[in-house]
């Protein structure tokens, strides 16, 4: 396979950016609604289990360091983006028989930058997505359509990395070629 082969392939594995494209679409409508709809942490019953509340999250994942005095702001600022640009850079890289990958790569791409998107503007997270179980247990940490592509993104990396991946002479992570 020569050169021109090679980055024909990479070029085509961006082609998975509208994945990412779509996240960060749909988070940031969703927030807009959200910011519109809501009011500040006060609950909108969905159904039980779920409840729309509106709520700025200034730290990292599970409002990590949210109590940091201004600090994490530029800190996860930077994290996120040297995280979206070596995801891109792992989705560009990706060889051409592997294509499971991708999709989780793009995942968690369009959910790092809903993310920044919302530290740039805002600066903080909208989370309003509050699942529960019931009232007298904590609620989960509230989050959002970003996370949930960064959570589910990683979810399937870390399957395609036990089940899905070519391993000790196996095909089961090659079986489908893309051209």
């Amino acid at each position: 396979m020569g050169p021109e082969t090679v980055t024909a392939g990479r070029w085509r594995n961006l082609r998975w950016l509208w994945l990412s494209a779509l996240i960060v679409v749909f988070d940031q409508l969703t927030k807009l609604w959200a910011l519109d709809a809501l009011s500040y942490q006060v609950p909108v019953p969905v159904f039980p289990g779920l409840n729309w509340t509106l709520v700025y999250n200034l730290g990292g994942a599970f409002s990590l360091f949210s109590d940091g005095g201004g600090w994490q702001l530029f800190f996860f600022l930077t994290v996120a983006s040297i995280i979206s640009v070596v995801l891109l850079i792992w989705l560009w890289r990706e060889p051409a028989g592997r294509w499971l990958p991708r999709p989780p790569i793009a995942m968690i791409l369009g959910g790092a930058i809903g993310n920044v998107i919302d530290r740039i503007r805002y600066g903080h997270v909208v989370d309003f997505i509050d699942v529960y179980i019931s009232d007298s247990i904590p609620h989960w940490p509230t989050f959002n359509i970003a996370d949930s592509g960064i959570t589910v993104g990683v979810a399937m990396l870390i399957w395609y990395e036990l089940f899905g991946a070519k391993s000790k002479g196996s095909a089961a992570g090659s079986s489908r070629q893309e051209s």
